[in-house]
């Protein structure tokens, strides 16, 4: 159980908490702005990083952004936007689905690897940091990387500490590459079609000459239609031209609907949050990672166990919601992903089925001794989040 809440407002603090964890043998629950905390197993006192925030670097004309973990994802996009820049990954707020509260802060994106759909055009966020600072198991401070893209020598600890969930080092600063942000965006919508025909539709749109951004289908349910949506971002008359184009491609799977920016942007932030896949409160949900031409299928494999499925990134990404019984379908859904490939994380779940299912899809014997080894180098005594991501880590 966590008892205590310790919450240093430096670097040095941060290593003077790790420190004393060690001579005392316990463990230290990292907590960022805590919306996430649902999706956590680890016991012990609790070390928020809200007291590290603040933008501690920005220079726009060289698109780069340094700020202490504990700064809210919020503060850093309002900034950036004016300046008429963003943060590339497109970080998504889970707090509805999760039924949270707090603020998403940009250690916690880093710590979980947190992209939203524009990582089917841009990359996660592992792929926009270049800098890090962490105190590690030991408390020492580790900085990797910089403030350029090509700064790496070794091993690369910026893309390790990314979705590592903070079972390797605090993290206390991170550093991106920034994107402009795009004149307009617009977004063309498919009705009608079945889960095949979506994602057929989807991949045929990313792999045609059109830069699209975002590729999801929500299937139909809960008095509305199937949709299949398809973003298009960047200068005004590119997004004209583009459209047009794309509408002409997608002609074999019907009249592609035309959403004008504002629309648009209100649809992708519900499909970045996931609030568009219309979640019932009682639901285990899964977030699946797969082949998007494998997509389908599993979907269809897992029809009897399933009882919504909803696709991102092409296909790639799929929402599974499951009824709140037995293993709410942990067996089903990772069987099937051991035939085609992938793997499934549990994001929704009540404690109680949460602390006896895998959060994470099991490693293989030679991968998690790896995985054991990169653990014991950072913290070997095993203080920082045990059991956050495997019973072993």
């Amino acid at each position: 159980m966590i008892a205590e809440e310790l919450v240093p407002n430096s670097e040095s603090e941060v290593c003077e908490a790790v420190m004393a964890a060690g001579a005392a043998a316990s463990c230290l629950h990292i907590r960022g702005g805590g919306t996430r905390h649902a999706m956590a197993n680890a016991e012990g006192k609790r070390l928020s990083i809200s007291g590290l925030n603040g933008i501690t670097l920005y220079e726009p004309a060289e698109l780069v952004l340094s700020a202490q973990a504990g700064t809210p994802v919020a503060r850093i996009e309002a900034e950036l936007d004016s300046k008429n820049q963003r943060l590339a990954f497109e970080p998504p707020d889970y707090r509805d689905l999760l039924g949270t509260e707090g603020e998403p802060t940009i250690g916690g994106c880093v710590a979980v690897n947190a992209s939203g759909p524009r990582r089917v055009n841009a990359g996660a966020c592992r792929d926009g940091l270049i800098g890090v600072r962490m105190v590690t198991g030991r408390g020492e401070i580790v900085r990797s990387g910089g403030r350029v893209m090509k700064n790496v020598t070794g091993y690369d600890l910026v893309k390790l500490s990314a979705g590592a969930h903070g079972t390797l080092g605090v993290l206390t600063e991170v550093t991106f590459k920034l994107l402009p942000k795009p004149q307009t965006q617009a977004s063309l919508v498919l009705r009608g079609l079945s889960v095949a025909r979506a994602i057929e539709a989807m991949l045929t749109a990313l792999r045609s000459p059109y830069e699209v951004t975002g590729a999801a289908h929500l299937p139909a349910g809960q008095g509305r239609e199937g949709a299949t949506y398809l973003r298009l971002e960047g200068f005004d008359f590119s997004v004209q031209h583009r459209s047009r184009e794309l509408v002409r491609v997608l002609t074999p799977f019907g009249e592609a609907e035309r959403l004008d920016e504002l629309g648009s942007a209100a649809v992708w932030r519900d499909i970045r949050d996931a609030r568009a896949f219309q979640v019932p409160p009682g639901d285990v949900v899964w977030r699946v990672s797969t082949r998007a031409s494998q997509a389908a299928a599993l979907a269809a494999h897992l029809s009897g166990i399933a009882k919504a499925a909803a696709f991102d990134w092409g296909g790639a990404l799929i929402w599974l919601t499951c009824a709140l019984d037995g293993d709410g379908g942990q067996a089903a859904i990772r069987g099937a992903l051991r035939a085609v490939g992938g793997h499934a994380t549990l994001a929704r779940a009540p404690a109680e089925m949460r602390m006896r299912l895998d959060t994470f899809e099991p490693l293989p014997d030679a991968l998690m001794n790896l995985t054991g080894k990169i653990k014991q180098a950072f913290d070997p005594q095993g203080i920082l989040n045990p059991g956050r991501m495997y019973t072993t880590i």
